[in-house]
């Protein structure tokens, strides 16, 4: 299968999922914060997203907890983060949910986040991506796990252009800070 490249300028929807979690007890899921290693990975997704010139014009984000913490924490590694949308139809989303938010963005909006869940994030790239480079649709169909990116590039003049199997996975993302600081080693 290959990626249909139509009319309009190049878009990039960038795939974040939350970073690692934690399971306290009592907690209730949506308020879940994240785990240690969640809060060290956040940050290094943050300057991945800056290293790989994935840095959007605008963030959708779940309102889960986790998620928000994630979204907080990689754009605090930024000079001026973008605006965000919190979405509470992103948390535990399925593809038609995560499509139909997608669908509502500005047609000004190039570069956009999607802050969320899976298996909800992993089900949106596999079924968007037409093609990809190398080998990384098998790296999604293998494991898309915490605080991976995955960066779709399609052409489109709006968002609702964004159909399954007209992007292509142009790569896979998966940052992890070290418990020193979080700094890459």
């Amino acid at each position: 299968m290959t990626a249909r490249m139509g009319a309009g300028p190049l878009r990039r929807l960038v795939v974040l999922r939350h970073a690692k979690s934690a399971w306290p007890p009592g907690v209730p899921d949506h308020e879940r914060p994240l785990a240690p290693r969640g809060l060290r990975d956040a940050p290094e997704a943050g300057r991945a997203l800056a290293e790989n010139d994935c840095l959007p014009d605008l963030a959708l984000c779940s309102t889960a907890v986790r998620a928000r913490q994630t979204w907080e924490l990689a754009a605090a590694q930024w000079g001026t983060p973008p605006p965000v949308r919190r979405d509470p139809r992103l948390y535990a989303a399925d593809v038609p949910d995560l499509l139909a938010a997608v669908h509502e963005v500005s047609p000004e909006v190039e570069t956009l986040l999607l802050v969320g869940h899976n298996p909800g994030l992993e089900d949106l790239v596999l079924e968007l991506a037409g093609d990809s480079l190398d080998d990384t649709l098998d790296e999604v169909r293998t494991k898309f796990p915490t605080s991976a990116i995955a960066v779709l590039a399609w052409h489109g003049t709006t968002w609702r252009r964004l159909v399954p199997g007209t992007a292509l996975l142009t790569s896979v993302i998966v940052p992890r800070g070290r418990k020193g600081g979080g700094k890459r080693g």
